[in-house]
Protein backbone atom coordinates (compact mmCIF):
# COMPACT_ATOMS: atom_id res chain seq x y z
CA UNK A 1 0.00 0.00 0.00
CA UNK A 2 1.23 3.51 -0.70
CA UNK A 3 1.59 6.01 1.38
CA UNK A 4 0.05 9.67 0.09
CA UNK A 5 2.49 12.39 1.22
CA UNK A 6 1.14 14.84 3.27
CA UNK A 7 1.95 18.22 2.31
CA UNK A 8 0.78 20.43 5.27
CA UNK A 9 -1.47 23.25 5.51
CA UNK A 10 -1.71 25.61 3.10
CA UNK A 11 -3.72 29.15 3.88
CA UNK A 12 -4.75 31.20 0.64
CA UNK A 13 -6.09 34.42 -0.40
CA UNK A 14 -8.67 35.03 -3.33
CA UNK A 15 -8.40 38.53 -4.05
CA UNK A 16 -9.31 40.97 -6.77
CA UNK A 17 -11.52 43.41 -8.53
CA UNK A 18 -15.16 43.52 -7.61
CA UNK A 19 -17.83 40.85 -9.75
CA UNK A 20 -14.33 38.81 -10.73
CA UNK A 21 -15.59 35.71 -9.18
CA UNK A 22 -14.10 34.96 -6.07
CA UNK A 23 -17.05 33.18 -4.31
CA UNK A 24 -17.76 31.59 -7.48
CA UNK A 25 -14.39 29.97 -7.70
CA UNK A 26 -13.94 28.81 -4.00
CA UNK A 27 -17.68 27.94 -4.91
CA UNK A 28 -16.49 25.80 -7.68
CA UNK A 29 -12.99 24.34 -5.37
CA UNK A 30 -15.37 22.90 -2.90
CA UNK A 31 -17.76 21.54 -5.58
CA UNK A 32 -15.34 19.60 -7.32
CA UNK A 33 -13.34 18.60 -4.58
CA UNK A 34 -16.03 16.84 -2.80
CA UNK A 35 -16.22 19.09 -0.02
CA UNK A 36 -19.85 20.21 0.31
CA UNK A 37 -22.20 18.52 2.90
CA UNK A 38 -25.96 17.32 0.77
CA UNK A 39 -27.38 19.62 2.82
CA UNK A 40 -25.32 22.95 2.11
CA UNK A 41 -25.80 21.63 -1.31
CA UNK A 42 -29.63 21.16 -1.77
CA UNK A 43 -30.03 24.46 -0.26
CA UNK A 44 -27.97 26.81 -2.65
CA UNK A 45 -29.74 24.68 -5.30
CA UNK A 46 -32.74 25.89 -4.02
CA UNK A 47 -32.02 29.36 -3.44
CA UNK A 48 -30.34 29.41 -6.95
CA UNK A 49 -33.85 28.11 -8.87
CA UNK A 50 -35.73 30.96 -7.01
CA UNK A 51 -33.55 33.48 -8.24
CA UNK A 52 -34.21 32.01 -11.91
CA UNK A 53 -30.50 30.70 -12.28
CA UNK A 54 -29.51 28.09 -15.04
CA UNK A 55 -26.66 26.96 -12.72
CA UNK A 56 -25.82 26.55 -9.43
CA UNK A 57 -24.73 29.81 -7.59
CA UNK A 58 -21.58 28.24 -5.96
CA UNK A 59 -20.91 32.22 -4.69
CA UNK A 60 -23.71 31.66 -2.21
CA UNK A 61 -21.06 29.14 -0.48
CA UNK A 62 -19.19 31.68 1.03
CA UNK A 63 -21.33 34.63 0.71
CA UNK A 64 -22.68 34.18 4.44
CA UNK A 65 -24.12 37.70 5.33
CA UNK A 66 -27.46 38.90 4.15
CA UNK A 67 -26.76 41.90 2.97
CA UNK A 68 -23.68 39.80 0.95
CA UNK A 69 -26.50 37.31 -0.89
CA UNK A 70 -29.11 40.33 -1.00
CA UNK A 71 -26.13 42.09 -3.19
CA UNK A 72 -24.57 39.94 -4.65
CA UNK A 73 -21.00 41.01 -3.08
CA UNK A 74 -18.71 40.11 -0.55
CA UNK A 75 -18.14 42.46 2.22
CA UNK A 76 -16.68 40.55 5.27
CA UNK A 77 -14.29 37.82 5.21
CA UNK A 78 -15.26 34.53 4.59
CA UNK A 79 -12.97 31.69 5.87
CA UNK A 80 -13.90 28.07 4.45
CA UNK A 81 -12.01 24.49 5.16
CA UNK A 82 -11.54 21.33 3.56
CA UNK A 83 -9.21 18.54 2.67
CA UNK A 84 -7.80 16.67 -0.58
CA UNK A 85 -5.76 13.54 -0.36
CA UNK A 86 -2.55 15.49 0.14
CA UNK A 87 -3.06 18.57 2.36
CA UNK A 88 -5.48 20.60 4.53
CA UNK A 89 -6.60 24.11 3.11
CA UNK A 90 -7.84 27.42 5.07
CA UNK A 91 -9.57 29.94 2.09
CA UNK A 92 -9.95 33.43 3.02
CA UNK A 93 -12.17 34.98 0.19
CA UNK A 94 -11.38 38.35 0.85
CA UNK A 95 -14.04 41.78 -0.46
CA UNK A 96 -13.32 43.42 -3.25
CA UNK A 97 -15.00 46.53 -2.88
CA UNK A 98 -12.35 49.68 -1.90
CA UNK A 99 -14.28 50.28 1.04
CA UNK A 100 -13.89 47.03 2.49
CA UNK A 101 -9.98 46.98 1.86
CA UNK A 102 -8.66 46.55 5.38
CA UNK A 103 -10.86 43.19 5.23
CA UNK A 104 -8.51 42.08 2.95
CA UNK A 105 -5.37 43.18 4.59
CA UNK A 106 -6.80 41.08 8.05
CA UNK A 107 -6.91 37.94 5.80
CA UNK A 108 -3.50 38.56 3.61
CA UNK A 109 -1.51 38.50 7.11
CA UNK A 110 -1.94 35.26 7.70
CA UNK A 111 -2.02 33.44 4.01
CA UNK A 112 1.09 31.88 2.36
CA UNK A 113 -0.67 32.02 -1.00
CA UNK A 114 -2.75 34.52 -2.76
CA UNK A 115 -5.00 33.87 -5.95
CA UNK A 116 -5.15 37.37 -7.97
CA UNK A 117 -8.69 36.81 -9.95
CA UNK A 118 -9.13 39.07 -13.11
CA UNK A 119 -12.41 39.07 -15.25
CA UNK A 120 -11.18 38.47 -18.70
CA UNK A 121 -13.30 40.64 -20.42
CA UNK A 122 -12.11 43.58 -18.13
CA UNK A 123 -8.64 43.16 -17.76
CA UNK A 124 -6.02 44.08 -14.64
CA UNK A 125 -8.11 46.97 -12.69
CA UNK A 126 -6.86 49.90 -10.13
CA UNK A 127 -8.04 47.38 -7.35
CA UNK A 128 -6.35 44.41 -8.76
CA UNK A 129 -3.24 46.60 -8.77
CA UNK A 130 -4.20 47.75 -4.87
CA UNK A 131 -4.57 43.95 -3.73
CA UNK A 132 -1.46 42.76 -5.39
CA UNK A 133 0.32 45.34 -3.98
CA UNK A 134 -1.27 44.36 -0.62
CA UNK A 135 -0.83 40.86 -0.92
CA UNK A 136 3.66 41.68 -1.91
CA UNK A 137 3.37 43.73 0.90
CA UNK A 138 2.27 41.44 3.89
CA UNK A 139 4.81 38.93 2.28
CA UNK A 140 2.49 36.87 0.79
CA UNK A 141 5.15 34.52 -1.11
CA UNK A 142 3.52 32.71 -4.16
CA UNK A 143 0.81 34.56 -6.30
CA UNK A 144 -1.43 33.03 -8.88
CA UNK A 145 -3.00 35.20 -11.23
CA UNK A 146 -6.27 33.08 -12.25
CA UNK A 147 -8.12 34.89 -15.31
CA UNK A 148 -11.64 34.15 -14.83
CA UNK A 149 -14.35 34.06 -16.53
CA UNK A 150 -12.86 32.57 -19.73
CA UNK A 151 -16.01 31.37 -20.92
CA UNK A 152 -17.43 34.89 -21.52
CA UNK A 153 -14.34 35.50 -24.62
CA UNK A 154 -14.59 32.59 -26.14
CA UNK A 155 -11.29 31.04 -24.01
CA UNK A 156 -9.40 33.29 -25.99
CA UNK A 157 -5.49 32.42 -25.85
CA UNK A 158 -4.96 36.05 -27.27
CA UNK A 159 -6.85 37.54 -24.96
CA UNK A 160 -5.69 35.77 -21.51
CA UNK A 161 -1.48 36.90 -23.50
CA UNK A 162 -2.34 40.17 -23.43
CA UNK A 163 -3.74 40.38 -19.57
CA UNK A 164 -0.49 38.16 -18.86
CA UNK A 165 1.38 40.75 -20.48
CA UNK A 166 -0.23 43.92 -18.82
CA UNK A 167 0.08 42.29 -15.45
CA UNK A 168 3.60 41.23 -15.94
CA UNK A 169 4.20 44.82 -16.16
CA UNK A 170 2.99 46.10 -13.15
CA UNK A 171 4.84 42.80 -11.10
CA UNK A 172 8.46 43.87 -12.15
CA UNK A 173 7.45 47.13 -10.81
CA UNK A 174 6.99 45.90 -7.60
CA UNK A 175 9.26 43.24 -7.34
CA UNK A 176 7.04 40.63 -7.24
CA UNK A 177 9.10 37.20 -8.14
CA UNK A 178 6.94 34.13 -8.10
CA UNK A 179 3.65 34.86 -10.03
CA UNK A 180 2.13 31.87 -11.66
CA UNK A 181 -0.49 32.99 -14.54
CA UNK A 182 -3.81 30.24 -14.98
CA UNK A 183 -6.99 30.64 -17.72
CA UNK A 184 -10.07 29.24 -16.35
CA UNK A 185 -14.02 29.86 -15.90
CA UNK A 186 -15.18 28.94 -12.22
CA UNK A 187 -18.45 29.03 -13.62
CA UNK A 188 -17.76 26.31 -15.76
CA UNK A 189 -15.30 24.62 -13.82
CA UNK A 190 -12.51 24.53 -16.55
CA UNK A 191 -8.83 24.22 -14.81
CA UNK A 192 -10.07 24.40 -11.81
CA UNK A 193 -10.15 21.24 -10.24
CA UNK A 194 -10.51 19.31 -13.75
CA UNK A 195 -8.84 20.28 -16.77
CA UNK A 196 -11.92 20.85 -19.04
CA UNK A 197 -12.40 20.66 -22.70
CA UNK A 198 -12.21 24.04 -24.08
CA UNK A 199 -8.41 25.40 -22.64
CA UNK A 200 -6.37 22.99 -24.89
CA UNK A 201 -3.94 25.36 -25.47
CA UNK A 202 -3.02 25.96 -21.98
CA UNK A 203 -0.22 23.21 -21.02
CA UNK A 204 0.00 24.43 -17.41
CA UNK A 205 -1.49 22.64 -14.45
CA UNK A 206 -4.83 23.18 -13.06
CA UNK A 207 -5.76 25.51 -10.21
CA UNK A 208 -5.77 22.70 -7.65
CA UNK A 209 -2.84 20.43 -8.93
CA UNK A 210 -0.37 24.37 -7.66
CA UNK A 211 -2.39 24.74 -4.23
CA UNK A 212 -1.89 21.33 -3.97
CA UNK A 213 2.15 21.97 -4.86
CA UNK A 214 2.56 24.97 -3.27
CA UNK A 215 5.16 25.16 -0.04
CA UNK A 216 3.62 25.21 3.30
CA UNK A 217 4.64 28.55 6.08
CA UNK A 218 7.39 28.84 7.83
CA UNK A 219 9.24 26.22 5.34
CA UNK A 220 11.31 27.48 3.25
CA UNK A 221 13.77 29.50 5.33
CA UNK A 222 15.18 28.86 9.05
CA UNK A 223 13.58 31.37 11.23
CA UNK A 224 14.51 32.21 14.88
CA UNK A 225 12.49 30.96 17.96
CA UNK A 226 10.13 33.86 19.09
CA UNK A 227 7.68 33.09 22.23
CA UNK A 228 5.66 35.96 23.03
CA UNK A 229 4.94 35.49 26.92
CA UNK A 230 0.89 36.14 26.93
CA UNK A 231 0.08 34.47 30.69
CA UNK A 232 1.76 33.36 33.69
CA UNK A 233 0.71 29.99 35.14
CA UNK A 234 0.51 30.43 39.09
CA UNK A 235 -2.03 27.31 40.21
CA UNK A 236 -3.34 27.54 43.61
CA UNK A 237 -3.93 24.27 44.86
CA UNK A 238 -2.99 24.14 48.50
CA UNK A 239 -3.92 19.88 48.71
CA UNK A 240 -1.22 19.50 45.49
CA UNK A 241 2.63 20.52 47.22
CA UNK A 242 3.79 19.96 43.51
CA UNK A 243 2.10 22.76 42.61
CA UNK A 244 3.50 25.04 45.23
CA UNK A 245 6.72 25.76 42.92
CA UNK A 246 5.12 25.57 39.47
CA UNK A 247 5.78 28.78 37.23
CA UNK A 248 5.09 28.07 33.65
CA UNK A 249 5.00 30.97 30.92
CA UNK A 250 2.23 30.34 27.81
CA UNK A 251 1.93 31.69 24.59
CA UNK A 252 2.33 30.82 21.68
CA UNK A 253 5.31 29.98 19.08
CA UNK A 254 5.17 32.96 16.36
CA UNK A 255 8.43 31.40 14.58
CA UNK A 256 10.89 28.53 14.78
CA UNK A 257 10.72 26.04 17.73
CA UNK A 258 12.38 24.94 21.10
CA UNK A 259 13.30 21.85 22.84
CA UNK A 260 14.20 21.10 26.47
CA UNK A 261 17.52 22.00 27.08
CA UNK A 262 17.99 24.66 24.95
CA UNK A 263 19.17 27.61 26.85
CA UNK A 264 17.06 30.82 26.69
CA UNK A 265 17.26 34.68 26.94
CA UNK A 266 14.26 36.50 28.18
CA UNK A 267 13.65 39.79 26.78
CA UNK A 268 13.63 42.70 27.90
CA UNK A 269 15.38 41.84 31.23
CA UNK A 270 18.59 39.95 29.46
CA UNK A 271 17.77 36.83 31.93
CA UNK A 272 19.29 33.98 31.02
CA UNK A 273 17.82 29.65 31.39
CA UNK A 274 17.06 26.60 30.14
CA UNK A 275 14.18 24.96 29.12
CA UNK A 276 13.21 22.74 31.64
CA UNK A 277 9.83 21.45 30.28
CA UNK A 278 7.46 22.47 27.70
CA UNK A 279 3.69 21.25 28.25
CA UNK A 280 0.71 20.97 26.02
CA UNK A 281 -2.74 20.22 27.39
CA UNK A 282 -0.90 19.15 30.06
CA UNK A 283 1.08 16.66 28.40
CA UNK A 284 4.95 16.60 28.47
CA UNK A 285 6.88 17.47 24.83
CA UNK A 286 10.51 17.45 23.84
CA UNK A 287 10.07 20.16 21.49
CA UNK A 288 7.64 23.31 20.36
CA UNK A 289 7.20 24.18 17.24
CA UNK A 290 5.72 27.24 15.17
CA UNK A 291 2.15 28.24 15.49
CA UNK A 292 1.96 25.72 18.59
CA UNK A 293 0.35 27.43 21.67
CA UNK A 294 2.49 25.60 24.93
CA UNK A 295 3.84 26.36 28.19
CA UNK A 296 7.50 26.55 28.94
CA UNK A 297 9.36 26.24 32.36
CA UNK A 298 12.80 27.17 32.85
CA UNK A 299 15.07 25.63 35.34
CA UNK A 300 15.93 29.09 36.71
CA UNK A 301 13.53 31.48 39.01
CA UNK A 302 12.93 34.68 36.37
CA UNK A 303 10.59 37.63 37.14
CA UNK A 304 8.84 37.15 33.65
CA UNK A 305 5.31 38.65 32.45
CA UNK A 306 2.91 39.04 30.05
CA UNK A 307 4.28 41.22 27.27
CA UNK A 308 8.25 39.75 27.56
CA UNK A 309 10.11 37.54 25.00
CA UNK A 310 11.75 34.09 25.40
CA UNK A 311 14.04 33.31 22.52
CA UNK A 312 17.22 31.10 22.15
CA UNK A 313 19.94 33.08 23.20
CA UNK A 314 22.18 33.02 19.93
CA UNK A 315 19.70 34.72 17.79
CA UNK A 316 17.99 37.95 19.77
CA UNK A 317 15.94 40.08 18.46
CA UNK A 318 16.32 44.27 17.97
CA UNK A 319 15.00 46.16 21.01
CA UNK A 320 14.23 49.37 19.29
CA UNK A 321 12.27 52.28 20.76
CA UNK A 322 11.53 53.89 17.16
CA UNK A 323 10.49 51.78 14.14
CA UNK A 324 9.59 52.30 10.00
CA UNK A 325 7.34 50.82 8.96
CA UNK A 326 5.05 50.28 5.63
CA UNK A 327 1.54 51.43 7.10
CA UNK A 328 -2.02 50.45 5.87
CA UNK A 329 -3.87 52.94 7.22
CA UNK A 330 -7.63 51.45 7.83
CA UNK A 331 -10.33 53.95 9.53
CA UNK A 332 -12.31 56.58 8.24
CA UNK A 333 -11.04 59.23 10.41
CA UNK A 334 -7.46 60.08 8.79
CA UNK A 335 -3.91 59.60 10.83
CA UNK A 336 -3.58 62.65 12.96
CA UNK A 337 0.34 63.46 13.75
CA UNK A 338 -0.51 65.13 16.62
CA UNK A 339 -2.39 62.65 18.37
CA UNK A 340 -0.54 59.67 20.38
CA UNK A 341 -1.36 56.27 19.41
CA UNK A 342 -0.84 52.65 20.57
CA UNK A 343 0.65 50.07 19.21
CA UNK A 344 0.22 46.17 19.93
CA UNK A 345 2.94 44.42 18.68
CA UNK A 346 2.83 40.60 19.90
CA UNK A 347 1.73 40.48 23.38
CA UNK A 348 3.26 43.74 24.32
CA UNK A 349 1.59 47.63 24.33
CA UNK A 350 3.42 51.27 24.12
CA UNK A 351 1.51 54.62 23.04
CA UNK A 352 3.55 56.11 20.07
CA UNK A 353 3.85 59.42 18.22
CA UNK A 354 4.27 60.02 14.06
CA UNK A 355 7.70 61.11 14.08
CA UNK A 356 7.35 61.64 10.33
CA UNK A 357 5.26 60.33 6.56
CA UNK A 358 8.45 59.90 4.72
CA UNK A 359 6.00 59.37 1.38
CA UNK A 360 2.71 57.44 0.77
CA UNK A 361 2.30 55.16 -2.73
CA UNK A 362 0.01 56.01 -5.72
CA UNK A 363 -1.68 52.47 -5.73
CA UNK A 364 -2.03 53.08 -10.22
CA UNK A 365 1.30 54.66 -10.53
CA UNK A 366 3.18 53.32 -7.73
CA UNK A 367 4.73 56.81 -7.60
CA UNK A 368 6.03 57.72 -4.23
CA UNK A 369 4.04 60.82 -3.14
CA UNK A 370 4.73 63.40 0.13
CA UNK A 371 1.65 63.44 2.36
CA UNK A 372 1.03 64.96 5.62
CA UNK A 373 -1.97 62.97 6.85
CA UNK A 374 -3.34 59.44 5.76
CA UNK A 375 -6.41 58.71 4.59
CA UNK A 376 -8.63 55.21 4.60
CA UNK A 377 -6.65 52.48 2.26
CA UNK A 378 -3.43 54.90 2.03
CA UNK A 379 -0.28 53.18 2.07
CA UNK A 380 2.80 54.88 3.15
CA UNK A 381 6.19 54.57 5.37
CA UNK A 382 6.20 56.05 8.55
CA UNK A 383 8.38 56.25 11.52
CA UNK A 384 7.25 56.05 15.18
CA UNK A 385 9.04 56.94 18.19
CA UNK A 386 7.79 54.62 20.87
CA UNK A 387 7.58 55.22 24.72
CA UNK A 388 8.44 51.61 25.59
CA UNK A 389 10.94 49.28 23.78
CA UNK A 390 9.63 46.72 21.12
CA UNK A 391 11.12 43.24 20.60
CA UNK A 392 11.27 43.14 16.85
CA UNK A 393 12.30 41.37 13.56
CA UNK A 394 12.50 43.26 10.12
CA UNK A 395 8.95 42.07 8.47
CA UNK A 396 10.88 40.41 5.51
CA UNK A 397 12.68 37.90 8.24
CA UNK A 398 9.82 37.53 10.25
CA UNK A 399 6.02 37.78 9.96
CA UNK A 400 5.05 37.28 13.25
CA UNK A 401 7.33 39.85 14.81
CA UNK A 402 7.59 42.18 12.09
CA UNK A 403 4.30 42.86 12.13
CA UNK A 404 2.25 45.43 14.50
CA UNK A 405 -2.04 46.94 14.53
CA UNK A 406 -2.07 50.56 15.54
CA UNK A 407 -4.88 51.31 17.69
CA UNK A 408 -7.04 54.91 18.79
CA UNK A 409 -6.59 54.62 22.14
CA UNK A 410 -9.34 56.34 22.58
CA UNK A 411 -12.14 54.16 20.92
CA UNK A 412 -9.98 51.29 21.06
CA UNK A 413 -10.22 50.28 17.57
CA UNK A 414 -7.99 49.14 15.27
CA UNK A 415 -7.14 52.05 12.81
CA UNK A 416 -3.61 50.84 11.12
CA UNK A 417 -1.76 48.06 9.92
CA UNK A 418 2.29 48.16 9.70
CA UNK A 419 4.75 45.95 8.27
CA UNK A 420 8.52 47.16 10.26
CA UNK A 421 11.31 47.83 7.63
CA UNK A 422 13.70 49.68 9.54
CA UNK A 423 14.74 49.15 13.04
CA UNK A 424 16.75 51.72 15.38
CA UNK A 425 18.01 50.86 18.79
Amino acid sequence: MQLIEDHGLLRFLTCGSVDDGKSTLIGRLLFDSKAILADTLSAIEKTSLKRGMQEVDLSLLTDGLQAEREQGITIDVAYRYFSTGTRKFIIADAPGHEQYTRNMVTAASTANLAIILIDARKGVQPQTRRHSYLAHLVGIPHLVVAVNKMDLVDYSQARFEAIKADYLAFAQQLGIEDVRFIPLSALKGDMVVDRGEKLAWYEGDTLMEILEAAPAAHTEHDEPFRFPVQYVCRPQDSTNPELHDYRGFMGRVESGSIQVGDAVTVLPSGRTSLVKAIELGGKALREAITEQSVTLLLTDEIDISRGDMIVKTEAVPTQTKQVNATVCWLAEAPLDRARTYLIRHTTRETKAKVAAIEWRVDINTLDRQSAERLQMNDIAQVSFKLAQPLLTDPYVDNRGTGAFIIIDESTNNTVGAGMITKLAA
